[in-house]
């Protein structure tokens, strides 16, 4: 599938991102920068890792293992996507 992120906005990223997130989001919670994956959304560490996969597919990326524990919330995650596709 993939989309070519490399002009895209951050905002841009953190909404396809959302949009992604949507279907995960059981407890309807309002999906804004800060919402956490853990405490707000309620995602065990496996649907954490199956969104993980499928921001990858949408990106073409790979986000790196060792990113993955400072990544707590939508904006970080966004950030994390946008430098990469970027090539920060």
């Amino acid at each position: 599938m993939g989309v070519d992120a490399s002009s895209l906005t951050n905002k841009q990223i953190r909404d396809s991102i959302c949009v992604l997130i949507g279907p995960l989001n059981t407890k309807n919670i309002p999906l804004v920068p800060e919402t956490t994956f853990s405490i707000d959304l309620d995602l065990d560490s496996l649907t954490v890792m199956d969104l993980v996969a499928s921001i990858e597919d949408e990106y073409e990326i790979v986000l790196p293992l060792n990113m993955l524990p400072d990544m707590e919330n939508i904006q970080q995650v966004a950030d994390a996507v946008e430098k990469i596709v970027k090539g920060q």
